[in-house]
């Protein structure tokens, strides 16, 4: 079997099985907050204390959750292809997993950093609080991207997938920009496998590229495997 240069596009949907929840699948609400309260900077303006709590308590939730079999076999598509895997969600599950070659466009949860030194980056395992200072005495923030912001690392997201001989999208309605539109830097000759329950639309790809599987990451992810190393 030749390897493959495979890029994966995830979303929400893949870490939701893992029990991570999704501000998505309540109307605009996340955790009981209005999304634009929590993950906005004009929230943070607004109301850095409740910020902080609210991803003070997404990290602790995210220590008692753990990869499930969508994370798992995409590591080990790694024993037969090259993979990179770009992803939406901001929680550690996908390095969890083992998978060696991860961006993430949104942020790292378990990272801070100073909001007036941006390449000031700090490893976070519990809380950040207000009084949290970087080296140079600024405030630290949890070291997302949030709404309105620029997202830093899209460019060589798009790089790799302009490159790329088989794109997966895994667990994304395609609706978050501007990630939702690296599909189209896909080569035209590439095979598209999108994996979602309530998948987006793709215009302008020919059927005979694209296979789409209106199905949970894990069980979207087992066909897939099958497909790509058999």
């Amino acid at each position: 079997m030749d390897r493959k240069k495979i890029a994966v596009l995830t979303g929400a949907g893949i870490s939701a099985e893992s029990g991570i929840s999704t501000f998505r699948d309540a109307g605009g609400l996340w955790e009981g907050h209005d999304v634009m309260e929590v993950a906005s900077f004009d929230g943070w303006l607004r109301n850095p204390a409740l910020v902080l709590d609210f991803y003070n308590k997404r990290r602790m939730q995210l220590g008692q959750v753990q990869p499930n079999l969508a994370h798992t076999l995409l590591f080990q598509l790694e024993a037969f292809h090259d993979v990179t895997i770009i992803t939406q969600n901001v929680d550690d599950l996908h390095e969890r997993a083992g998978s060696k070659h991860v961006i993430h466009l949104h942020g790292e949860l378990k990272k801070a950093r100073s909001t007036l030194y941006e390449e000031l980056i700090y490893p976070c395992e519990g809380e950040i609080r207000l009084g949290d200072h970087c080296e140079k005495g600024a405030q630290l923030r949890p070291h997302i991207v949030w709404f309105g912001e620029m997202v830093p690392l899209i460019e060589q997201a798009a790089e790799i997938i302009s490159t790329c001989e088989i794109l997966l999208i895994i667990g994304t309605s395609l609706q978050v920009y501007p990630a939702a539109g690296l599909s189209d830097y896909a080569p035209s000759d590439a095979m598209i496998y999108y994996v979602d329950p309530n998948p987006g639309t793709f215009y302008g790809v020919s059927a005979q590229r694209i296979r789409v599987f209106p199905l949970k990451a894990t069980e979207g992810m087992q066909i897939i495997y099958r497909n790509l190393t058999e």
